[in-house]
């Protein structure tokens, strides 16, 4: 059987700024990813790491409180995130649509355990989803900068950001049912239709935390790189002038 031909794949020089966008919302196909994926990798820092958290996540383009695109998630108030956070609000977020599950290579490596465990082959349906072409689902990723602040405790705003973070993270018999195919126990005693969410979400402790979209860069699997920037109409119109001399741009 003939092998396979994938395209090139290209790069580009992308230390600066490349093919930069100016909207006030975001990208169409970053929006459409938030709204798709199911957690996002959440970068904070101290004065000599960077911290990478997994966070569950709620992307709005707008709140009664903010016109600018925010994406809500909660912290523990004692997590290394959030310590980053106080010192340091300034963020950066991956969120992608690609496949992470890793494909078998053609060279068996003996020594990688499989992921997921055994018991997902035993699933017709989990078999055909791990042997699923993953580059035909796979597109961009996209690396989003913001501003954090944690909101007031106790306040509408925090109260009504926590209901729509556990409105979105409300998944119920489908998560039961994933980790039944993927070998996690289940707890059918459990009458929670969150999938565990609430906990993180509701506990008295947890607090909200609000990122305010600033800019980002998307990447596609081919190497392409494109830049854009969130920038409010009003600002938009102000830079339209400063750009004109005599009626003239």
């Amino acid at each position: 059987m003939a092998e396979v031909q994938h395209p090139p794949l290209n790069w580009e020089a992308s230390a600066t700024a490349t093919h930069p966008q100016v909207s006030s919302t975001l990208p169409p196909e970053v929006e459409t990813c938030l709204k798709n994926a199911r957690f996002l990798h959440l970068a904070t820092c101290d004065a000599l790491y960077p911290h990478v958290s997994l966070m569950n996540y709620t992307y709005l383009p707008s709140t009664p409180y903010d016109p600018s695109p925010v994406i809500i998630m909660t912290t523990n108030p004692s997590s290394k995130k959030t310590l980053n956070l106080i010192n340091n609000p300034r963020v950066s977020l991956l969120v992608h649509d690609w496949v992470s599950h890793r494909p078998p290579t053609r060279v068996p490596d003996p020594t990688r355990e499989s992921s997921p465990p055994p018991q997902a082959t035993r699933s017709s349906l989990a078999s055909l989803l791990l042997n699923i072409n993953t580059s035909a689902l796979s597109s961009i990723s996209a690396t989003i900068n913001g501003t954090a602040r944690i909101i007031e405790r106790g306040s509408e705003e925090e109260a009504w950001c926590k209901e729509r973070h556990l409105e979105n993270n409300t998944f119920g018999d489908q998560v039961r049912e994933e980790q039944g195919m993927f070998g996690a126990p289940q707890n059918p005693s459990s009458t929670e239709g969150d999938g565990g969410a609430s906990c993180f979400i509701e506990g008295e402790e947890v607090r909200v935390m609000l990122v305010g979209v600033k800019e980002g860069r998307i990447a596609d699997w081919k190497g392409g790189v494109k830049d854009w920037v969130i920038v409010p109409p009003e600002e938009q119109d102000q830079r339209g002038r400063e750009t004109m001399v005599n009626g003239i741009s």
